[in-house]
């Protein structure tokens, strides 16, 4: 048996021959996988934006240096242009560029190294003071409405003091204005701040105040992130506005205070009302009012007219009157019922006289005139009973009527004494009667005030009985 055929040999192994495209896949698999989105700090050199608009530059260091690729859509967002040299701050993952074997850092964010620390800084401590309870809303103060006396902490040669000063006094100028001089930017802000916020509030003497500088960059707005002035700004016992850099700018005053402008001419703005808007207002509100006093005047004198017109038909004059009018008709009537009554008697009368002289004969004319002279007798006696009878009705309607008159007369007197007497209570007259006096001017008009009479003028001072005529000397 040959040699390649000899019984026992071991088979040959199969091997897992990788190529270049496959290898440099699996690694950057891995490394993408392996290690989590990082932060990398470094100097930025061979910068380039092919036409693409990506970005492809080098972080570097003393010893080392790292290949970076930042897509378009990312580096759209960053608000500078980076530039070499430059100390800057990335977060990106781990990846490997397969054409060419190089692993990468593929960029998602970059800013500079300087404004990164701050941020962090900025970041850190907002979120220590908020678990503190420093940003809590329910301890933030309401700000006056018209304020007497404001303070401004800023400094007495920046811009900002300027443009406050100028929108105060245009908008409400009787609001009162103290400086509370301090630096706003440098080593000496923050004490000086932090000193400024401590006299404000131990003094006492303005109702709000506001903390203001113009715009500037993170650097220079940083003594208003400080974590002194924060906790100046919380202990302080005034309500405090903020009114730092510009619309795009906070710190950490801006969430301690009680109120946060976007500027410094928005802060003034905000701590005092519109002057006009307060006029106008003021306008309105008297136009209101002097409706409301007019529609109550017309309903007072509605109302006086009403009673006036009731007291009238309840005078007692209006009754006697009335009263004497159905007397006077009752009396028309009985006289026209006598007269009437009267009247019948004389016509019957004569109709039995025609009567008489139609039937009688002449043989019988002294029995019928002995009968006439009878009837006569009789008519004469009728006649005077009726007379006496109407005379005994009228005497009696007149005694009832009599009784009547003084009934309503004395009705009438004593409901006259009572007016009379609620008439004198409130007259002028019965003040009079007391001992007072009611004082005139020489032309009749009523003194109330002895500040409407001159010193030498002559008065007339009027008396339950008689007047007496008096020369102003003095005052009192």
């Amino acid at each position: 048996m040959s040699a390649g055929h000899e019984i026992g040999a071991l088979p040959t192994p199969t091997r897992d021959v990788y190529s270049v495209s496959r290898l440099n896949r699996e690694v950057r698999v891995l490394l993408e996988r392996g290690l989590p989105v990082l932060w990398v700090e470094g100097e930025l050199s061979n910068f380039s934006q092919p036409p693409s608009g990506h970005w492809y530059f080098s972080l570097k260091d003393r010893d080392a240096q790292l290949r970076c690729a930042m897509y378009r859509l990312k580096n759209s967002l960053v608000g500078f242009t980076p530039r070499a040299g430059m100390q800057v701050l990335v977060r990106g993952r781990i990846s490997l560029y397969e054409p060419r074997g190089e692993y990468q850092l593929i960029v998602e964010h970059l800013e500079e190294a300087g404004v990164g620390a701050l941020r962090r800084e900025f970041e850190r401590l907002k979120t220590r003071l908020a678990a503190e309870g420093l940003f809590a809303q329910e301890r933030k103060r309401a700000l006056p409405r018209f304020p007497r006396r404001i303070g401004l902490i800023t400094s007495p040669s920046g811009a900002a003091l300027h443009d406050m000063l100028r929108i105060l006094a245009r908008r409400y100028p009787p609001a009162a204005v103290l400086l509370y001089p301090t630096a706003v930017q440098g080593a000496a802000a923050v004490p000086t701040l932090v000193a400024a916020l401590g006299v404000a509030s131990a003094r006492a003497e303005c109702d709000v105040l506001i903390l203001a500088r113009g715009g500037g960059s993170l650097e220079d707005l940083w003594a208003f992130n400080d974590e002194r002035v924060a906790r100046a700004i919380h202990a302080c016992a005034l309500p405090l506005v903020c009114g730092v850099g510009h619309e795009i700018d906070f710190t950490i005053a801006d969430f301690v205070a009680d109120a946060r402008a976007p500027t410094p001419s928005a802060a003034a703005e905000l701590v005092v009302p519109d002057r006009l808007a307060c006029l106008e207002a003021l306008a309105r509100t008297l136009q209101r009012l002097t409706a409301g006093m007019r529609r109550e005047l017309r309903s007072g004198r509605a109302r006086l007219e009403a009673v006036g017109h009731r007291l009238m038909r309840a005078h007692p004059g209006v009754r006697l009157q009335q009263q004497m009018q159905r007397l006077d008709d009752l009396t028309q009537r009985l006289s026209g019922a006598t007269r009437g009554s009267l009247h019948r008697e004389a016509r019957h009368v004569a109709e039995l006289g025609a009567r008489l002289q139609l039937h009688s004969p002449q043989h019988a004319l002294g029995e019928w005139r002995a009968r006439n002279r009878a009837l006569e007798l009789r008519l004469a006696g009728t006649m005077r009973e009726h007379q006496a009878r109407a005379l005994g009705r009228i005497g009696t309607l007149q005694a009832r009527l009599a009784r009547a008159a003084g009934q309503c007369l004395a009705h009438g007197s004593q409901r006259l004494a009572l007016a009379q007497r609620a008439l004198d209570a409130v007259s002028p007259l019965a003040t009079v009667t007391r001992g007072f006096a009611i004082v005139k001017r020489a032309d009749g008009t009523v003194l109330t005030d002895a500040a409407a009479v001159a010193v030498g003028e002559e008065i007339v001072a009027s008396l339950t009985r008689g007047a007496i005529t008096a020369r102003v000397t003095g005052r009192k």
